[in-house]
């Protein structure tokens, strides 16, 4: 089976570009769903701007056609992440650069082509956006399903030697800034791990995270409330973006013991929080994050921290697993680029006792979500992001319904 042809087209995220940097300084106000102020990362002529995409579809000699969707992180251009990723500047590298590589191609092995994909440079000889090799190696990886008529997972799970598993995995929805509405839709679901929470900047933390600390007192009161089944316990995770660093001065021992209070506060809920630190480069990130597992791990402090900021290609990743910079690690798929390397990543996760979380952005696309719900049965990390967007219902919608229908015929095939 060969790639007859390529055929690219502009789209729309699941939600928006937003500037870190200036949301993190705090130099704006809000203005109704937006932010009025002066972005400062590269490229943003808007804190928050709309969230753009690629569509790659490869026409298949016999009709077929595969497609997979080139989309970047909300947090462009922070913590070390590639630039935004605008269609119009794109499209044309997608053009020069991958077109000619594609058209003719014989399917043959995913693993082959993605790695090739993935190291393409541009003329500059810098790689080529992580956005573009992450939409492109999911169209090839869904083009090589349709060549040998299999799902998505089973291609991964035939070409890196793993067992399949015919189970479902995790997921974890986030609330953005609406916090209290959107995790009574995830309770209502019964979703298997919440809220997020969006704590991106101290004012939203609190000066020694008591806005935090409230808010999860009231989450758990609240599972109480609304659930259906008295065995619904949900994990809580949430996202603190480095502002628990910045309200203890990134003290191992002062924001140790505030995980402490926070673990004991919703147990029996076990306790997951991302981000606790954003030390400014990786290699200090690196060890105040190893310091902090160490410091909770040997005073039995029941809290999981999850490494993400300065932790974006899969040599990253390997990093901070190899010093045991965290419990967990949010594979954050678009910034790897390719897709092979998120699998790369998870599996390299599970080799070295440390738990993977396969994870994305809110602003990614429908598709993006439904091949990362096939590479997470492939590859079987603790979680996964529900995704795209911020509403809940919807991401929550696309990853369920993806994992159940992929799921369901995995078991009936056995059968």
């Amino acid at each position: 089976m060969i790639i007859k042809d390529v055929v690219l087209s502009k789209g729309l995220t699941g939600f928006y570009f937003d500037d870190q940097r200036a949301i993190r300084q705090g130099n704006f106000t809000e203005n109704g769903f937006t932010y009025d102020g002066v972005p400062v990362t590269p490229g943003f002529v808007k804190i928050r701007q709309a969230g753009e995409s690629v569509s790659i579809q490869l026409i298949l000699e016999d009709g077929q056609v595969a497609y997979g969707d080139c989309a970047a992180v909300q947090y462009s251009g922070a913590g070390g992440r590639d630039p935004l990723f605008l269609a119009d500047t794109y499209i044309p590298q997608i053009e020069k650069y991958v077109v000619p590589k594609l058209v003719g191609r014989k399917l043959t092995s995913f693993r082959e082509l993605a790695e090739e994909i993935d190291a393409l440079k541009n003329g500059e000889g810098k790689h080529l956006h992580t956005a573009i090799r992450y939409g492109v190696t999911q169209a090839l990886l869904d083009a090589v399903a349709k060549s040998r008529h299999l799902t998505m997972a089973e291609v991964i799970v035939e070409e890196y030697g793993l067992e399949l598993v015919p189970e479902p995995v995790k997921i974890f929805a986030q609330t953005g800034d609406d916090r209290k509405n959107n995790a009574d839709r995830m309770i209502i679901k019964h979703v298997d791990v919440l809220p997020h929470g969006l704590f991106n900047n101290i004012n939203k933390l609190g000066k020694q995270g008591e806005h935090l600390r409230s808010y999860l007192a009231w989450l758990k009161q609240r599972v109480q409330e609304l659930r259906v089944d008295d065995d619904y316990v949900p994990d809580f995770q949430v996202d603190v973006y480095g502002t628990i660093g910045e309200a203890f001065n990134n003290d191992v021992v002062e924001i140790g013991e505030y995980a402490r209070q926070l673990a004991e506060l919703v147990a029996p809920h076990r306790l997951a929080i991302e981000g606790p630190v954003d030390c400014g480069s990786k290699e200090e990130q690196i060890k105040v994050m190893a310091a902090l597992r160490e410091y909770v791990d040997r005073h039995n402090i029941p809290v999981q921290f999850v490494a993400d900021e300065w932790c974006n290609t899969l040599e990253d990743i390997k990093e901070f697993v190899d010093a045991k910079a965290g419990h967990m690690i949010q594979i954050k798929a678009p910034d790897l680029g390719g897709i092979n390397n998120s699998v790369e990543a998870v599996l390299y996760c599970h080799e070295h006792d440390i738990v993977p979380y396969l994870g994305g952005t809110c602003n990614e696309t429908e598709r993006s979500a439904q091949i990362t719900v096939h590479i997470a049965v492939a590859t079987r990390p603790r979680q996964i992001l529900s995704k795209p967007g911020m509403g809940v219902d919807e991401g929550l919608s696309i990853c369920t319904n993806e994992m159940n229908r992929l799921v369901a015929l995995l078991k009936s095939k056995a059968r």
